[in-house]
């Protein structure tokens, strides 16, 4: 589903991701982890798109992406949620999540300024698929509540809604369970084996060690921007040069 293939970038000459490859495969929940620096992020944006690469190449489904901007690469299917919970004062929480469809609206600006048949339409389905999303992330009390209201677990849940109305192939998760409490992390373990479960591809990057080690069926393991593991939880609990990025070599 998802290929990267010796994916590399600098800044200031120092490289955060340096002859990055991976291949994650159709339905995989693949893990992302490494020490504070490693490169996470880094590789996170070079595959949605909000940075470019100086080499390599990024594949979705056999389509090389790296080029495209990330609206583009949403309506090939790819769905983000950032570290940073992302929603739109003055909003409901029905509307919030429905602007996650656009990718997938074709009706065009003078359809909806007319309010042409096609444009509501169009309109009527993006909301009843909000709807489902959030039903499907157990926010569907929430519907027409200012989303101002929702604490930050369900803003977390709230963006994954978002994300899946628009029918994403792969989801990109950046750092979910930063900041949420042991009972919200546990909730949203439970969401992203479900989605998991529905076929959905998930890139799971994240601090959490053991959240990633409980979810993943396999784990590409960063430092200083290179790959120096990737395995099954098992093989990466294991790995001498897992131990050694994480304790230190004398630790190790």
């Amino acid at each position: 589903m998802i290929v990267v293939d010796n994916l590399s970038r600098s800044f200031g000459g120092v490289f955060a991701a340096r002859e990055v490859s991976m291949s994650v495969a159709a339905g995989e929940v693949r893990g992302v982890i490494g020490p504070n620096g490693a490169g996470k992020s880094t590789l996170f944006n070079l595959i949605s798109g909000h940075l470019r690469p100086q080499s390599g190449t990024v594949s979705l489904g056999g389509t090389r992406i790296d080029t495209l901007p990330p609206h583009r690469r949403a309506e090939l299917g790819i769905a983000i949620v950032f570290q940073g919970a992302r929603v739109f004062p003055g909003m409901s929480v029905l509307e919030n999540v429905a602007v996650g469809a656009h990718a997938r609206t074709d009706a065009g600006a003078l359809s909806a300024i007319l309010r042409l048949p096609r444009h509501r339409r169009g309109e009527s389905e993006i909301f009843a698929d909000a709807e489902a999303a959030l039903e499907r992330v157990g926010l569907a009390d929430w519907v027409s509540r200012p989303v101002t209201a929702l604490p930050l677990g369900q803003q977390r849940r709230l963006q994954v809604a978002r994300a899946l109305t628009a029918k994403p192939t792969a989801l990109l998760l950046d750092e979910p369970a930063s900041g949420l409490r042991a009972p919200e992390r546990q909730d949203l373990s439970r969401l992203i084996r479900e989605l998991r479960a529905d076929g959905i591809t998930i890139l799971l990057v994240e601090h959490d060690v053991a959240m990633v080690t409980s979810l993943a069926d396999r784990i590409t393991v960063l430092d200083l921007g290179r790959v120096i593991a990737d395995g099954t939880p098992d093989e990466i609990r294991r790995d001498p040069a897992v131990i050694a990025a994480y304790l230190g070599k004398a630790s190790a």
